[in-house]
């Protein structure tokens, strides 16, 4: 009767859970959600890209309320600022021994094997680009459950100094990053968004100085112009403007030429930089464009040498979602996706990419009548072409050589497209136009 009596009110750090209310300062000592120290590699904003207000109008009508005449001038601009770009792109479906047998698990649901093939094809590209390799360091924007990390650390075996920091803004759960504890390959996770993170602060870089290495797996719209700026301006110039020579090119130097020659016939040395670059490669499979964000996205000076600006984009990146959005899936097929969807949330499943499955974004709605679901389609990749052309010239500017490629059939996932980037001395993947 006596606990009864005592009135439990709403935390309030968290509305989502209650406190009884005589405990309340005690609970807003340890509560999870009260606001912790900032670490040293948080530097607000630092990876945001300048703020102008002046360029971005304060209130865009939906794609819906605009008149043909105005959609058919953004389609017009489209065409015009796409003219030249090759909107077919290489194919590079790859594979990798390291999850042979996970493939091949007759345990696995349609699920499973869909991103397995997709992870496969990812590390398949990384081994291809020469990337994959020892004394460096993995950096996994978007981590999630920490699998592309997983798999890029069996396939290395026992490869020395191998470090993986995983980042990541949510709390997680089923990590897999936790079960690793080899000797020679560290795991750090850092919950933090890409939009604060500084790497050179974080403590395992500062003092090993590794060439650094950017994946990710589907990483969602505007992640993407964040993690390009956080490792080609915040995290290279900065370590060029301190003219660091990290361990990689410090072992290098050190070698006698008799090691180099045994390293060379054992197939090593190819793995080996000739000339260190503090970001040694990006691997990173795109999606979600709808959410990109005009403020963060690093080809702003591509759009501008079109003649375009924050209004096109705005509604170009609304548009690209009908490349994905499934507009001619019948009410059948929605049925079993939303079944395939509720499977998914039951299996514990991080991934968010479509799995050519995506009826989800509301720029979709009510679209243009004037035309065909085909002509939509192709308009939507030409939004998504257009947005990643933008990424490349940054990465070009930036002294990389950038290329766009299939890295998985489109049954796979809609989301396909991986951007790779090497720096301009290293050899060099086709750029795309």
């Amino acid at each position: 009767m006596e606990e009864n009596a005592r009135k439990r009110i709403l935390c309030p750090l968290d509305p989502k859970h209650t406190v009884y209310e005589d405990q309340l300062a005690k609970h807003l000592k340890k509560c999870n959600s009260r606001e912790k120290p900032k670490p040293d590699f948080f530097i607000q904003d630092i990876n945001a890209g300048l703020k102008d207000e002046t360029e971005i109008p304060e209130q865009l009508v939906p794609i819906s309320f605009l008149s043909e005449e105005q959609m058919e001038n953004l389609i017009k601009k489209l065409r015009k600022a796409s003219e030249g770009l090759n909107s077919t792109l290489k194919d590079q479906i790859m594979s990798h021994p390291a999850l042979h047998d996970a493939l091949n698990d007759p345990k696995n649901g349609d699920s499973a094997t869909k991103h397995l093939k997709q992870q496969a094809s990812i590390l398949g590209n990384i081994e291809k680009l020469k990337l994959l390799g020892p004394r460096r360091c993995f950096v996994e924007f978007g981590a999630g459950k920490g699998k592309l990390s997983h798999w890029v650390d069996i396939a290395l075996k026992d490869a020395e100094k191998v470090h993986f920091i995983l980042v990541e803004k949510v709390t997680t759960r089923f990590k897999v990053d936790g079960k690793h504890r080899k000797k020679n390959s560290v795991f750090e996770r850092l919950q933090i968004d890409i939009q604060h993170l500084c790497l050179n602060k974080i403590p395992l870089l500062s003092k090993e100085k590794l060439p650094v290495v950017g994946i990710g797996k589907h990483l969602c719209g505007v992640a993407t112009d964040l993690a390009l700026r956080c490792l080609v301006e915040t995290y290279a110039a900065s370590c060029e403007e301190r003219n660091e020579e990290p361990l990689a090119k410090r072992v290098k130097n050190d070698k006698t030429e008799k090691e180099i020659n045994t390293l060379a016939k054992e197939g090593n040395e190819k793995n080996i930089p000739e000339k260190w670059t503090p970001v040694a490669g990006i691997v990173i499979a795109l999606c979600c464009h709808h959410r990109c964000d005009w403020r963060h996205y690093v080809g702003k000076e591509y759009f501008r040498a079109l003649g375009l600006g924050a209004v096109e984009f705005h509604y170009f990146q609304r548009m690209s979602s009908w490349a994905t959005c499934g507009m001619q899936k019948t009410s059948l097929e929605a049925s079993n996706i939303s079944t395939k969807r509720k499977d998914k949330q039951n299996d514990g499943s991080e991934e968010h990419d479509d799995g050519g499955y995506r009826i989800t974004d509301d720029s979709a709605e009510s679209l243009p009548g004037f035309l065909t679901v085909e002509e939509k389609k192709k308009i939507g990749h030409l939004c998504k072409l257009l947005i990643d052309q933008g990424r490349i010239n940054y990465l070009q500017q930036k002294g990389f050589n950038p290329a766009l490629q299939y890295y998985t059939d489109p049954l796979v996932s809609l989301e396909n497209v991986l951007l790779t980037a090497l720096p301009n001395h290293s050899s060099s993947p086709e750029t795309t136009a």
